[in-house]
């Protein structure tokens, strides 16, 4: 499958901005399943200063934002070909150690509610990717789907306590229970593809989790699914603070308005299965 992506991230200041940083992780991965056939990303208000690949194999544009700017710009459009591999993505690639995923962060760091969750989830005849899927209905039971209660700084424990939350909050739960049952996990953000429309309301989230002899396989807790063609992969870290889209710093100026524009389409005119839902 062919998906053409077009993301538009707007950052309107209201005084102008004396310096800023910001770190983008806003190009796809080459990896099992996913081909990068056409990618660009375009600036205003700001100025590339470096890419490179950090530690998780992401790839990375450090950028600046131009002193007195008002407004930062970034526009990225590219196409992207997907296959379906059943989630599967295969072997370990970066500079962390597969043991690395292992560890608890401050955003997974499990507490008495996920200690209970886990040692409700059904342990499958079938396998740990069923017993996988097991605990990502638990996680989909226990809390439940809405935003607005819940932000990037919500902890996976607080969040089964509030029995809501959304797509990052869902990851971060399955991240905490699988590295309790001694399974390496990490965050994946990246873009979903809907059959009913192509604008999206803004990027999707997901977790991995390694199982013997398969590698590295996806989990969407959100809609109950193992990633499928409709599914681009961004980046990846042991939390969603290693794999944000968008990170950065300003000075001398407040954000006062930011908007998300982001259309995600098959190119080719293929009848398309009902899919998953929004998240």
């Amino acid at each position: 499958m062919r998906l053409s992506i077009r993301h538009t991230t707007h950052y309107r200041f209201a005084e102008p901005v004396a310096h800023g940083i910001q770190r983008l992780r806003l190009t796809p991965k080459e990896t099992q399943g996913q081909k990068i056939l056409e990618w660009k990303m375009q600036l205003e208000g700001a100025v590339t200063q470096l890419e490179y690949d950090d530690q998780n194999h992401n790839r990375v544009t450090l950028v600046t934002v131009q002193e007195g700017a008002r407004e930062v710009v970034v526009t990225c459009t590219g196409c992207v070909e997907t296959q379906d591999n059943a989630g599967v993505i295969g072997q370990h690639a970066g500079h962390l150690p597969l043991w690395a995923f292992l560890g608890q962060t401050p955003l997974t760091k499990p507490g008495p509610r996920i200690r209970a969750l886990v040692a409700d989830v059904e342990r499958s005849e079938d396998g740990m990717v069923a017993t996988l899927h097991n605990l990502s209905l638990a996680i989909r039971e226990a809390v439940e789907y809405g935003a607005g209660l819940t932000g990037v700084g919500t902890t996976a424990e607080d969040a089964v306590a509030a029995g809501q939350g959304v797509c990052q909050d869902h990851a971060h739960v399955f991240i905490a229970a699988a590295r309790m049952l001694e399974i390496p996990a990490r965050y994946v953000s990246g873009y979903l593809m809907m059959n009913d429309r192509v604008e999206q309301e803004a990027t999707h989230a997901w977790a991995e989790a390694w199982v013997q002899g398969l590698g590295w396989v996806g989990f969407d807790i959100s809609n109950g699914i193992s990633p499928d063609p409709r599914y681009v992969r961004l980046a990846t870290g042991r939390d969603y603070r290693d794999a944000a889209p968008i990170t950065g710093i300003s000075f001398g100026a407040m954000t006062e308005d930011l908007s998300v524009n982001l259309a995600v389409e098959q190119q080719a005119m293929e009848q398309q299965a009902e899919g998953p839902q929004q998240q």
